[in-house]
């Protein structure tokens, strides 16, 4: 057992690509060697430190093509490193690109041993969760049909059922899962949750709400290198508003802010976001239904969520809404003012004032702070800009003695229990 208290350690890691432009150039290369060079190279990496500790569960996200894939294939040992060096302390299973390391010609049941053996297992275990890895990847008879008949579904279901049962100490989980089906993605992730508990977890996602809700932190890859490394939640809203901004392009500039309060009312002390510099919020109050300010809620009142903003720049059809968050960061409920039907766009002016009202029955919601997410955007639900962003903007606290079963508990009208015939 080794002593490192380390799952994954990289050093400088980078990997470089020959991109030659016409095919006789890569003849051309090897004949002549280092006399001359026929090709450019490509930085698929560079610069990477990362440590990542045994038991963590860490997140990497980043666009198509800023090298995600080709470091978790450097973790795994499929590739080699142009430089640098890679320590991995245990026995790796890896879901990675669809049908890697599968044999076409072979059925699903002959995969499920040559896969199972590269990862040590021996044949009396291989035999032994055979019938468990068959059940779990539930594809029926096609289980002893060659896999170049499989669907990308039914891929994923064998591999991931072969990692599911290699009793690894790490876990690599690229996007290969979102080809999956809604009923079997539920299964990996109940597997995933599990193994959270023992093992450490490498998982590659665009999804942010899953980032969120499996991984502690995370790494942000952009054009080959560490744009932002920390805490999960730091890093996806970090790369939300990068994203947006490349969406947005010229139409707007998104500046972050971190404010301590809105002009008119207070806000949590870790408040912060992004402007554009045309809206601003001014002011959010959050009130019970009959006008108080209470401290914590107990789930089920009544409350009222009041939003004020103001134009600095000419706006058509200016949205105000929130988003209301639990302590990982993850979207539990919110609302915003598209809901309201109009023929006539409102128009704002520089200096007008704008004011939503949002009364709501508080959820019932498990003991804790919950962050409100509050927005000042323009556009329409499909084409928007969101002008001013704030995360964490005001907090709700629960507190209730009862408790409260999943992410948002639920307030029944009648609950009876008796003996049926």
């Amino acid at each position: 057992m080794s002593s490192d208290p380390n799952a994954i350690t990289l050093k400088n890691v980078a990997k470089t690509y020959h991109i030659y432009d016409r095919p006789k150039h890569r003849l051309l290369q090897f004949l002549n060697g280092k006399r001359k060079t026929y090709y450019r190279n490509f930085d698929a990496l560079k610069d990477i430190n990362v440590t990542i500790p045994k038991g963590s569960s860490f997140g990497i996200i980043g666009r198509n093509g800023s090298g995600k894939s080709t470091l978790l294939q450097i973790v795994c040992g499929t590739l080699t490193p142009t430089q640098g060096e890679v320590n991995v302390n245990g026995r790796i299973a890896a879901l990675l690109e669809l049908g890697a390391g599968f044999n076409p010609e072979f059925t699903g049941r002959e995969n499920i041993a040559l896969a199972a053996s590269l990862y040590g297992l021996t044949p009396t275990e291989i035999e032994t969760a055979m019938p468990s890895i068959e059940a779990f990847a539930d594809i029926g008879d096609f289980i002893g049909q060659p896999v170049k008949f499989y669907s990308s579904g039914m891929y994923v279901r064998l591999a991931f059922a072969i990692i599911a049962h290699v009793k690894a100490d790490i876990l690599v989980i690229d996007e290969a899962l979102a080809v999956g089906d809604a009923i079997f993605t539920q299964k990996c992730m109940d597997f995933i949750r599990t193994f959270k508990k023992t093992g450490t977890l490498l998982f590659v996602s665009h999804d942010n709400n899953a980032v969120l809700a499996l991984c502690d932190q995370a790494l942000w890859l952009n054009q080959g290198h560490i744009e932002k490394i920390g805490p999960a939640k730091d890093v996806t809203e970090a790369y939300l508003r990068f994203t947006l901004q490349q969406n947005y392009g010229d139409q707007a500039e998104l500046k972050p802010v971190a404010i301590a309060k809105p002009h008119e009312t207070t806000a949590h002390a870790e408040a912060s976001g992004w402007q554009t510099g045309s809206g601003e919020i001014t002011a959010i109050t959050l009130t019970g239904a009959d006008g108080s300010r209470p401290v914590s809620f107990e789930g089920g009142e009544r409350i009222t969520l009041i939003v004020k903003a103001r134009a600095t720049a000419t706006m058509t059809s200016p949205i105000l809404g929130f988003m209301v968050r639990d302590r990982l960061g993850q979207d539990l409920f919110g609302e915003n003012t598209l809901v309201l039907k109009s023929d006539e766009p409102l128009i704002l002016q520089p200096g007008d004032s704008v004011e939503a009202r949002f009364t709501f029955t508080l959820p019932l919601l498990p003991n804790g702070d919950y962050g409100v997410l509050v927005a000042f955007a323009e556009g329409t639900q499909e084409s928007h800009i969101q002008h001013h962003w704030l995360s964490n903007a005001v907090v709700i606290t629960v507190s209730s003695p009862n408790i409260r079963w999943g992410l948002v508990g639920l307030a029944c009208d009648n609950v009876t229990l008796k003996r049926s015939d």
